[in-house]
């Protein structure tokens, strides 16, 4: 692996941009619909599924390109040498929360489609009951802290990762262009863990206790 570990990073960087982090986007805004009510969510999710190829958009468009983004991304984690306790300036401390985010991100994201998406495939939850599982889920208090937190280290690994994008493909060159992208994209951090946060607190409304109308299908969400 090593002679190729340039390209491996290359792919890995690549495909934390295109598909996985349009599909983050993607899953924001899908969630965020909860915020009108469950009716607008099952209906967002309607207008996913109405897509053509979806089965093959989730495969090859979503979850292979994220369990390789994944996998690769522990593996790179457990290759690094953290030296933040030696030079503890703010870049490094970034490429250290950027690993511990990703561990935490791949742990999070495995158990929140176990929770959803794979309980739709076994046919224990309907595509329509998604709404009621997140109501579920939100309404304990020790599940919505560890989504809190699970959402928080998946935008900042996004956000952060964003940012290492551009400079290793050579799009922001120079310290002004590298210190306005980190703004830009600490920006970007707080508008999606908000969008977030409240897209969960919405779900804990007891209208997500029961289906607004029937709902029968779902794929890229959950």
């Amino acid at each position: 692996m090593t002679g190729n570990s340039y390209y491996f990073r290359k792919i890995h960087s690549l495909l934390g941009v295109i598909p996985v982090g349009f599909f983050l986007i993607e899953h924001l805004l899908t969630n965020y619909s909860a915020v009108d009510g469950h009716a607008a969510f099952v209906k967002q999710i309607d207008w996913l599924n109405s897509l053509p190829l979806v089965l093959f958009l989730e495969i090859f468009g979503i979850w292979l390109p994220l369990l390789y983004h994944g996998v690769y991304g522990l593996y790179v984690a457990y290759q690094s040498r953290n030296n933040v306790s030696n030079y503890g300036y703010f870049r490094n401390q970034m490429f250290f929360l950027q690993r511990v985010t990703g561990v935490l991100t791949f742990i999070f994201v495995a158990w929140h489609f176990f929770e959803t998406r794979f309980q739709v495939s076994l046919g224990n939850v309907s595509h329509g009951e998604l709404g009621i599982t997140m109501h579920n889920i939100t309404t304990n208090p020790v599940l919505f802290t560890i989504y809190v937190i699970g959402i928080i280290a998946a935008v900042f690994h996004f956000s952060n990762g964003m940012w290492s994008f551009l400079v290793s493909w050579g799009i922001t060159v120079g310290p002004r262009a590298q210190r306005i992208s980190t703004y830009v994209w600490l920006g970007v951090f707080v508008v999606m863990s908000v969008m977030f946060i409240m897209s969960l607190t919405a779900f804990t409304d007891t209208q997500f206790e029961r289906l607004p109308a029937a709902s029968s299908h779902i794929g890229l969400n959950g």
